[in-house]
């Protein structure tokens, strides 16, 4: 298991790599140098030449690709252009705790109503209770989350307005804490991230399920006369996970970009909402900063993957 879970760390190392390489390379290429945005319109050929050998950006790529890559290892991701004198790390380290607070809730809703919901279809295959649930789902799915965002945030306003309910339509409150008036802007927020999510994990998880119960293992335990719920839990469910344990990797991995029209929407200061200023900005140090966090996100969502495949099938570490 060892050897197999460091095999696939190296070429996660690899492919880390080959996304800031990526990166670096779309900002070195651009028409536009960050010193002609700090400058706007007010060029001076002199202090043109003097910024740019300030920021390094006068060296050949590769070395300056070598201070970026020795730079990220000590997380110094550089200085901001477009919020002078304030680097890169603390700009992002402050939506950092949002993004994941907001991701995580996301996440574990997605899989605690998904799954439930996908079990109970494939028990109840081609009744009007599956057709039912999965029509629900796939209404849900299909609705985009942009659009699924802007509605929540006008029935929270029309409610404010015309029934008094006071509920704030945007903005996150405290990282991580959960009072009343913390839970009060991160309710809407969060089930909006999970509902599309928990839509398509529960289609999947029905179609896994119906494939292990039409195994054998399964009709032989169901012929010993075995309970319903251990056939389920016991026999069938192991086996059932491996494909929504992929899914849950790659929910991981994206957790940052399925937050961006949450948090863009909603007002909320987490790193997506960090990545849409810079890119509007033009603030090269941030997107690269965000870009490699969102590689590092996904590498370890596949690492994760990884391992929950070993723990859940041991025939994965020979």
């Amino acid at each position: 298991m060892v050897q197999f879970l460091v095999k696939r760390l190296i070429g996660l190392i690899f492919v880390l790599i080959g996304v800031t390489f990526i990166t670096f390379m779309m900002g070195y290429w651009s028409p536009i140098t960050p010193v002609q945005i700090l400058m706007g319109n007010h060029f001076d050929p002199q202090l043109y030449n003097q910024l740019m050998h300030q920021y390094g950006l006068d060296l050949p790529w590769y070395q300056q690709y070598y201070n970026f890559l020795v730079n990220l290892i000590h997380l110094n991701f550089g200085q901001s252009y477009q919020h002078r004198g304030e680097s890169v790390w603390s700009i992002i380290a402050q939506g950092v705790p949002i993004t994941l607070e907001l991701g995580f809730w996301g996440l574990i809703l997605q899989f605690v109503i998904g799954v439930p919901l996908g079990i109970l279809s494939a028990l109840k295959a081609n009744t009007w209770i599956d057709t039912a649930n999965m029509g629900t789902l796939l209404f849900l799915y299909a609705i985009p989350v942009f659009v699924l965002a802007v509605f929540v945030r006008v029935v929270i306003v029309w409610l404010d307005l015309n029934a008094g309910a006071n509920w704030p339509p945007t903005g996150w409150g405290t990282p991580w804490a959960y009072d009343w008036t913390d839970l009060q802007y991160k309710i809407a927020p969060i089930l909006v991230f999970a509902i599309g999510g928990a839509a398509y994990i529960a289609r999947m998880a029905r179609t896994s399920f119906l494939e292990v119960f039409r195994q054998d293992y399964i009709r032989t335990a169901r012929a010993k006369g075995l309970i319903e719920r251990i056939v389920i839990y016991r026999h069938a469910f192991r086996n059932a996970l491996i494909p929504l344990v992929t899914i849950f990797g790659l929910s991981i991995g994206f957790l940052v970009t399925g937050s961006f029209f949450i948090e863009n929407i909603f007002n909320i200061p987490g790193i997506a909402n960090t990545t849409i200023v810079s890119v509007t900005g033009q603030d090269f140090p941030v997107i690269q900063g965000t870009t490699v966090i969102l590689a590092v996100f996904v590498v370890l969502g596949n690492l994760i993957s990884d391992i929950l495949y070993t723990i859940i099938d041991p025939r994965i570490k020979y």
